[in-house]
């Protein structure tokens, strides 16, 4: 049996509009359709999340499926069930009067039943003289029913959504595991560099991870994590390359190109070619090696990159360095966005660049985006750190020199 018309609570309880869409829904459900009144609790029960339903709900939910006499929810059989609260309490392992009551209004308000209310709010049935049910009162299965699919979807939904977050705790506790062992062998081998502030961040990457409860938030963990590893692999890997050349500077040089030194306090790249002139195809895609900014050059062009250093200061390329992996998080330039850069740039020459994102971040819309056009623009040998720099010395009103 299925009532099509719009029926409102007893007593006290308001009509609103989310009732009357609902039971206007359960209306509509396409003649002959059935299915395991099982398979759609346990999609609820995955799909309890997104629905806003906590386990007592759905255990209520159970006790009321449990008065259905069949295995299936047809259209055309009866779908109103009519237990006394005491029967439900029973059912629903001795759950008290109070929740009992609570946890059916939740039911309600998540559309998976309907409230069939009789003139006096009683439930109760009255069988036709043949014994089959002709009336009852009580609450309606039949949302289940019309939303058999649309439960399926979001059950579906919720189970990729926990293997997607198991893949990423994975993934985290590779990275997690892989920055440890590698800072250790650093530090055992003696590879120059301050490893413990590099540590430092690692610890405070892992004390993120207690308290990280949504798959965005691992996400973000396993973005950071992952690029403070290739830091890492990119210290060990230029050691490497030392040891194997006898000197260690070719192997950190910035890569950049001589060009014209107009200034400017946009960030632009900077470009040889001068209208009208043609370069060799060798020449466009050269990026020719020069000795590396000094350092304090950096900071004096871009002062506010030292605040997001360790200790609040910057001391060596690899506090700038840190301090761009921050940067790069609070202007949500992607992880990927930024290892292109070192890997086009250099590692030295990337966090100069961040930092110089970061001196002109109220006049950039996307710094991510920004930064990936520099980045191409650099592997195509049309990228200049040097005027950069100048410029925003010259817009910090300060003497523009080399030391």
């Amino acid at each position: 049996m299925h009532s099509e018309r719009v029926t409102t609570p007893f007593g006290r309880r308001s009509m609103t509009l989310a009732l009357v869409k609902s039971q206007m829904r359960t209306s509509q459900i396409e003649g002959g359709k059935s299915v395991d009144k099982w398979k759609v609790y346990r999609d609820a029960c995955d799909a309890r999340s997104l629905l806003g339903l906590r386990d007592r709900a759905l255990a209520v939910l159970n006790a009321l499926l449990t008065f259905h006499p069949d295995g299936e929810l047809s259209n055309g059989g009866n779908l109103i069930v009519f237990p006394s609260n005491a029967q439900l309490t029973a059912r629903a392992n001795g759950i008290a009067g109070t929740t009992l009551r609570e946890n059916l209004a939740h039911l309600v308000e998540a559309g998976l039943i309907q409230r069939c209310d009789s003139p006096n709010g009683k439930r109760y049935a009255r069988k036709a003289s043949d014994g089959s049910i002709e009336t009852a009162y009580g609450f309606s299965l039949s949302p289940l029913l019309a939303r058999s699919e649309e439960l399926a979807l979001l059950a579906q939904q919720v189970v990729a959504a926990q293997r997607r977050l198991k893949v990423i705790k994975e993934r985290i506790t590779i990275a997690r595991r892989d920055v440890s062992k590698l800072i250790s062998a650093a530090v055992e081998e003696g590879v120059p560099g301050d490893w413990g502030k590099v540590e430092a961040i690692h610890l405070a990457l892992m004390a993120r991870l207690r308290t990280t409860k949504s798959l965005e938030d691992f996400t973000a963990l396993l973005d950071e994590l992952e690029l403070l590893r290739e830091e890492v692999v990119n210290r060990l890997e230029i050691q490497v390359n030392s040891q194997k050349t006898g000197t260690n500077d070719a192997d950190i040089r910035l890569h950049i190109q001589n060009s014209n030194t107009e200034s400017t306090v946009e960030l632009e790249p900077a470009s040889e070619k001068k209208q009208g002139a043609k370069s060799s195809p060798d020449t466009a895609r050269k990026i020719e090696q020069i000795k590396a900014f000094p350092l304090g050059m950096v900071l004096r062009a871009c002062p506010e990159i030292s605040m997001y250093g360790p200790g609040g200061s910057i001391e060596s390329w690899r506090d700038l360095m840190v301090a761009a992996i921050v940067v790069r998080s609070m202007l949500g330039v992607s992880p990927s966005a930024y290892q292109d850069a070192c890997e086009v740039m250099g590692p030295e020459n990337a966090a100069a660049t961040m930092a110089a994102i970061l001196e002109r971040a109220g006049h950039i819309s996307s710094a991510g985006g920004y930064l990936r056009d520099l980045t191409g623009k650099a592997r195509r040998g049309e990228f200049s750190l040097g005027p950069v720099l100048m410029a925003l010395m010259r817009a910090n009103g300060q003497e523009v020199r080399l030391a």
